[in-house]
């Protein structure tokens, strides 16, 4: 049976109180890994929250006019990770179709895009939680919005720092680390105004 939320509570609680960077740590490699450079992590924002909102509605399709229907639950990681790398294949050439620069500052990051725990995590969010297929495009949506505005912070905080007196310690991923504790710890304030698990 689906959970009573509202579609619109799912979309700002999984921006905020249950952002699935900083609540439920999925993504973390392309996200440390790329917000080193703005443009390139709003390109890569972009491209997760497409996947992520494309994938878990077709994952919904087909999770319950296919795999229930037919008994068939048990295939459901291997159906869901063959519905993300096929998104991830044609969201690969249509931005190296229309945005050629994008697609060479992205470089290995786009197909990587495929094994983005955080993809795969909202896919299950969504069996798990027996969403309708509002409540999930909404609950997709904005966990890649959520996952793009927490790669944007970083990447903005990432460029104050490059220019602050930082000890020689803590320079490069110590005090990225850090950055994202005191990122987590701040979204955390959230917690509370929404729930949605």
């Amino acid at each position: 049976m689906s959970p009573d939320i509202s579609p619109i509570v799912l979309f700002f609680a999984s921006i905020f109180t249950s952002n699935i960077l900083l609540a439920n740590f999925l993504g973390m490699c392309s996200f440390i890994s790329i917000s080193k450079d703005m443009n390139s992590s709003n390109g890569l924002g972009m491209a997760v929250t497409a996947v992520l909102t494309i994938t878990a509605a077709i994952n919904w399709v087909v999770i319950n006019y296919i795999l229930i229907p037919f008994d068939l639950l048990y295939l459901r990681y291997i159906v869901f990770i063959v519905v993300i790398a096929a998104t991830v294949q044609i969201l690969e050439m249509l931005i190296d179709r229309l945005s050629p620069s994008l697609y060479m500052a992205l470089g290995i990051f786009l197909p990587l895009i495929t094994v983005n725990c955080a993809i795969l995590g909202v896919s299950l969010f969504i069996e798990i939680r027996k969403y309708t297929f509002i409540q999930t495009l909404f609950y997709a949506f904005g966990a890649g919005l959520g996952w793009w505005l927490a790669i944007m912070l970083l990447s903005a905080i990432q460029k104050k720092i490059a220019n602050a007196p930082v000890p020689a310690g803590l320079k490069g991923p110590g005090i990225t680390l850090i950055t994202i504790g005191f990122m987590a710890m701040a979204f955390i304030g959230f917690s509370g105004m929404l729930i949605v698990q």
